[in-house]
């Protein structure tokens, strides 16, 4: 078959409100193939390859990292599956369906896997993912700090009831966002990205997270957000104004202009 690569975009999950039901793919980039320095048996990349009987070594290098929030651990699980995907020979929707599935498995949501695999911003629920339909193309400028944040700690973290008003609040405030982003309601960004089950427990542990994220707004950003479990902040802008809102970021994060990534996973 010839030497072979698969290119995956990060994400950003837990989209304002839509915990565990909206992200946004990224256009930065985890690469696998089958040449290159072989990666640890240990890797979510290679663990997710060798169950479903991806075989022989398979090389890793991604250009974000772990432990931030822009979905590492999904980007990964979803090449690794492709990797072994394409080894078998399997194309097709079909095909990229049973990853997302897979992939949604071994993460335990949907959300980033998804936006990885398909690109753009997607809603997921009942087993389904859809593409959000968007007429305008705003830069994402994402802001990632050094600490690092566990998902599976962060996510322990959260309560297991909500109030029945937090719980109204959300569904109204990510219909609005959904209703926003496919109408190109600008205005209505800011409300729509409001949360009140998630970001502000998780933004408790991560003060200088709220602080970029106000920076952002205060900067110009249409919303802004807490990527996934944290700790980085990302947020909707005009591409004409990503500088400002950039600059405009805490000095103790690495702030980076990138756009939403509409191609999804790629095999070449």
């Amino acid at each position: 078959m010839g030497h072979w690569q698969i290119r995956v975009p990060a994400s950003s999950a837990n989209l304002g409100p839509g915990f565990d039901a909206l992200a946004v793919a990224l256009s930065i980039h985890l690469v696998v193939s089958d040449v290159g320095v072989p990666a640890d048996e240990t890797h979510p990349a290679v663990r997710a390859f060798r169950s479903i009987g991806g075989e022989g070594p398979l090389s890793v290098v991604a250009a974000f990292p772990g432990g931030r929030g822009l979905g590492y651990s999904g980007s990964a699980r979803v090449a690794g599956l492709l990797a072994a995907v394409h080894q078998r020979g399997w194309v097709g929707d079909a095909a990229r369906d049973e990853v997302v599935r897979e992939a949604a498995a071994l993460e335990g949501h949907a959300d980033n896997a998804a936006a990885s695999v398909l690109g753009g911003i997607v809603a997921v629920g009942g087993g389904r993912a859809v593409r959000v339909p968007l007429p305008v193309e705003p830069a994402v400028v994402v802001w990632i700090p050094d600490a690092q944040t566990s998902t599976r700690a962060s996510r322990r973290a959260l309560p297991e009831q909500v109030a029945f008003a937090d719980a109204t609040f959300n569904v109204g405030r990510t219909a609005l966002l959904v209703a926003a982003l496919a109408a190109g309601d600008l205005l209505a960004l800011r409300v729509g990205a409001e949360d009140r089950l998630h970001q502000d427990r998780r933004l408790a542990d991560a003060p200088g997270t709220r602080v970029a994220i106000d920076a952002a707004l205060d900067a110009g950003a249409w919303c802004a957000w807490l990527s996934g479990s944290g700790p980085s902040a990302a947020a909707f802008c005009h591409p004409e104004h990503a500088s400002t809102v950039a600059a405009a970021l805490p000095a103790d994060g690495r702030s980076l202009v990138c756009r939403i990534d509409t191609e999804g996973a790629v095999t070449t």
